[in-house]
């Protein structure tokens, strides 16, 4: 047990404190032992983390090994849902003698975690060990999990914190957050507060505008930040609102932390133009199956063989392959071969060259495979193959697909001061050639594109689905 899992389910509450009495509450908390604030498991975990990188390919096989076989036969003995899938597929998880023969394990779907919670969760550890959470990704449908306290999350800080020490973070950086944390529920309200647990300045995502930019600016200076956590795209329309103002970035940066969306290498060219230093991108999902990140060197996505298993299913059509996740440590509630929706551009040495680290690697994150455009007569056009990696995507700051009539699409999109109207008509030819002749595309520059209540850009916003033409 740890006391952040304890206060986990007052989180709400303490967001909701004026900026005193949270500066007075995280204080006080930071003064608790690390040993006491974050469990006796935290310490392991960091070393965990950070010797694995130094694995070899033959080191990291050895401990997923092990892993799996303690996972999968835990599951088998204590979880009715996976002692009954297990036996249907005839798989023994204590003949386990290569990872290859993962494959021979029964997938794990979303739909299976929604109908089954209670028969997934193992009968040991206890209750008393669950922490309950839910997710609603991409799809808005929320789907319950149980995480095991003093465990998982303790583990998640861990090795977050081991990705970002590649680009130079450490427990001593100043850190401005700009996600989404709400500093007040008010339009007019405070913009920022001091999260003294860990010593970081937060400022709202849902504040950001053309007349408060000069408040943000101000706290930048007075704070002097040297690392800056924020969603991309939350961080792009911070660059466009610089560039409508003249104004430059007032603090000099270590490395941007852009996690928790799609990264596009034009969107990442752009953020370290604007904020004058690298962008470090990361790839992970709240029920904790599997963890990717950067290199010190490369741009790569590199799984973490010590967080747990990862596995890429077969390629599509278009060559990307879905993420597939097993927990290693979660005791509660195992996810075994989860299907996590996400499709991935798998490592390919011919064009990304040599990986700088031994493991599985992937050239860029896709998003969730069941987002679609519907076109005429009903046929669905999948959004993971849409490559907005293309240099003509190159100064834009945001890009969304809209759609309420089954056919026509609008790309909406926010341009910057260095984007040309020839590169605005190379991307309609590339968007037009994957919708295919039969839909109408309209291109239409906006002021914004709609974000989720989590601050977080939307790929899709599609009025379709609530008629059920998605499903």
């Amino acid at each position: 047990m740890n006391l952040e899992d304890s206060f986990y389910p007052w989180l709400g509450t303490y967001e909701r404190l004026s900026p005193g009495l949270k500066r007075v509450a995280g204080a006080l908390f930071r003064r608790v032992p690390e040993r006491w604030r974050l469990g006796a498991r935290f310490e392991g975990f960091r070393c965990l983390a950070r010797e694995s990188e130094h694995w070899s390919e033959e080191q990291a096989t050895s401990y997923q090994l092990e892993q799996l076989r303690a996972v999968l036969t835990h599951a088998e003995r204590y979880s009715p849902f996976y002692a009954e899938r297990f036996a249907e597929a005839g798989f023994r998880p204590s003949q386990l003698q290569s990872l290859e023969e993962m494959d021979s394990c029964p997938l794990l779907t979303r739909q299976d975690v929604a109908r089954n919670l209670d028969r997934l969760a193992t009968t040991k550890p206890g209750r008393s060990a669950r922490l309950y959470l839910t997710t609603g990704g991409t799809t808005g449908e929320p789907m319950a999990f149980y995480l095991q306290k003093g465990v998982s999350r303790p583990k998640e800080r861990a090795f977050i914190e081991a990705l970002w020490a590649r680009a130079g973070y450490s427990t001593e950086s100043r850190v401005l957050m700009v996600r989404s944390r709400v500093t007040s529920s008010s339009p007019d309200g405070d913009i920022a507060y001091h999260d003294t647990t860990r010593n970081w300045l937060m400022l709202s995502s849902f504040h950001l505008s053309a007349q408060r930019l000069p408040e943000y600016l101000d706290h930048v200076r007075n704070f002097r930040p040297d690392i800056l956590h924020i969603y991309p795209s939350v961080a792009l329309h911070l660059a466009e609102l610089l560039d409508e103002a003249g104004q430059a970035w007032p603090a000099r940066l270590r490395c941007i932390l852009a996690g928790s969306e799609r990264l596009t290498a034009p969107q990442r060219r752009l953020l370290e133009d604007s904020f004058g230093c690298p962008v470090y991108h990361w790839y992970g999902h709240r029920e904790r199956a599997v963890l990717a990140g950067q290199g010190r060197k490369s741009q790569l996505l590199y799984f973490c063989p010590a967080y747990g298993f990862a596995e890429l299913g077969p390629p599509d059509q278009d060559g990307l392959r879905e993420v597939i996740g097993t927990s290693f440590h979660n005791l509660v509630m195992p996810l075994i071969r989860y299907r996590t929706g996400d499709y991935v551009v798998p490592y390919d040495e011919a064009t990304d060259g040599a990986r700088e680290l031994p493991w599985l690697a992937v050239s860029d994150v896709r998003g969730r495979g069941h987002e679609f455009l519907i076109g005429p007569g009903g046929r669905k056009v999948p959004l993971t193959p849409f490559n907005l990696n293309d240099a003509s995507f190159y100064g834009l700051y945001s890009v969304q697909f809209f759609q309420e009539e089954p056919g026509r699409v609008e790309l909406r999109y926010v341009p910057s001061p260095r984007y040309s109207q020839e590169s605005l008509e190379r991307v309609r030819a590339l968007v037009q050639r994957k919708l295919g002749d039969d839909f109408g595309l309209v291109l239409r520059q906006v002021r914004e594109v709609e974000t989720t209540q989590r601050g977080k850009n939307r790929w899709l916003v599609s009025t379709l689905c609530s008629q059920g033409l998605c499903a």
